[in-house]
């Protein structure tokens, strides 16, 4: 069934609640990547556009303690919304009381009011406790966020994957629900991507550790056509298949086990690295690339090597869907980026090819947005848990809580 999407709804004259993912990286109180928000405008937009009164919230880092409360403050964040859409943004600086209730009520068609970052609910600053209110879908907390308006749209892909009380709290206590524009493209790329992906689908997995990943890769060998596996994950891989893979960063023997038993349930659709850029330190000097059967005992892989970036254009050719989640190498290191960039290229070129091509949050998703990718691909997501557990086919609490049309 298809999700209804915020162009769904009728917002004119109504309160309508958007939880936006506003989780900027800050320095200082300083933004230093405003991609996030950026990404909210178009649905924030709309509500304006069309007679709608938008409460915009968010959450901003974790908070476990008063120093979180002081270094998570997402007034920076109000005011850099109010710069790129245009127009005033009301900050509120709570989460809850008097003042964020007059102001909702006295919110005007075409205005946006903005209050403070959610995570404040999970600490109880008199008390000096964590109370996790918002993070564990306090049903006090989300009836009182819902009062505040008459509708609800979800637009923060990064928290869909838990029950919030900024979620699916208010999602429970709301008559209409709808998606924003940017939860939209995460249902249709990754979603579409697990459910009815176009063939040849290949999915690129990377990142440091199989133990992190064992649900989506499990997921991966029974939908997609070929897994290219690559990062420090390699080496679990290939120490399970006997290769000596030298100094390089490998898991305990149990998840060598498990790597041995992927392989063996893949059957054949696990493509492993053929060669990497070894150093023989941890550091951002020139390295070699070796061929994976001969690495010596203080070799440690850095990056994937040139015959494997050509090995993986090869079973990429013609590939109509494709997946990546996870960088090749220690990409933030100039000497070790080449085998991200190899891929970033390769992505490109199937997306110029009418392929669809979407990276899964996380690492992998800062790769392409650092190294100038990100209008060259098709989708890149803005969640990263949130993308693998969707990659897994599981169901996201923040998605399942969005009305049928």
């Amino acid at each position: 069934m298809a999700k209804k999407i915020v162009s769904d709804l009728n917002v004119k004259g109504k309160k309508v609640l958007i939880r936006v993912d506003f989780n900027v990286p800050m320095k200082n109180g300083v933004i230093t990547d405003d991609t996030r928000v950026k990404a909210a405008l178009p649905t924030i937009k709309y509500v304006i556009d069309n007679g709608g009164k938008a409460i915009v919230f968010s959450h901003l880092g974790r908070v476990k303690s008063a120093e979180d409360i002081a270094k998570n403050d997402i007034a920076p964040v109000a005011k850099r919304l109010e710069e790129l859409i245009g127009k005033p943004v009301k900050f509120i600086n709570a989460t809850k009381g008097a003042e964020l209730e007059a102001a909702a009520k006295a919110l005007k068609d075409g205005e946006i009011l903005m209050f403070q970052n959610t995570r404040y609910e999970d600490f109880d600053v008199a008390a000096n406790k964590e109370t996790k209110k918002e993070s564990k879908n306090d049903a006090e907390l989300g009836k009182y966020w819902a009062s505040l308006g008459d509708v609800f749209v979800n637009d923060a892909f990064g928290t869909a994957h838990r029950a919030a009380a900024s979620n699916v709290g208010i999602a429970s206590n709301v008559s209409e629900t709808a998606a924003g524009f940017l939860l939209e493209k995460e249902i249709n790329f990754i979603g579409g991507a697990v459910d009815n992906p176009k063939r040849p689908y290949v999915a690129i997995l990377g990142g440091s550790k199989v133990s992190d990943k064992i649900g989506v890769i499990e997921a991966l060998i029974a939908k997609a056509d070929k897994v290219l596996v690559g990062g420090a994950m390699m080496f679990t891989f290939l120490k399970a298949q006997g290769y000596n893979v030298g100094a390089s960063r490998c898991e305990e023997q149990e998840f060598v086990d498990l790597a041995k038993n992927l392989l063996a349930k893949a059957n054949g659709k696990i493509i492993l690295p053929v060669d990497a850029v070894v150093n023989k330190a941890f550091e951002d000097t020139k390295g070699t690339a070796k061929d994976v059967n001969a690495f010596a005992s203080d070799d440690m892989g850095l990056d994937i090597g040139p015959k494997t970036l050509e090995l993986f254009a090869k079973e990429l050719n013609g590939a109509k869907t494709v997946v990546w989640n996870g960088p090749m190498g220690v990409f933030e290191m100039k000497n070790y980026a080449a085998g991200t960039v190899g891929v970033c290229d390769l992505l490109a070129k199937l997306t110029k090819e009418g392929a669809a091509t979407i990276i899964g949050g996380g690492d992998s998703a800062a790769a392409a947005e650092q190294l100038g990718y990100a209008s060259k691909v098709s989708h890149i997501s803005t969640g990263g848990g949130a993308s693998l557990e969707y990659l897994e086919g599981k169901e996201l609490p923040g998605i399942a809580c969005v009305d049928e049309k």
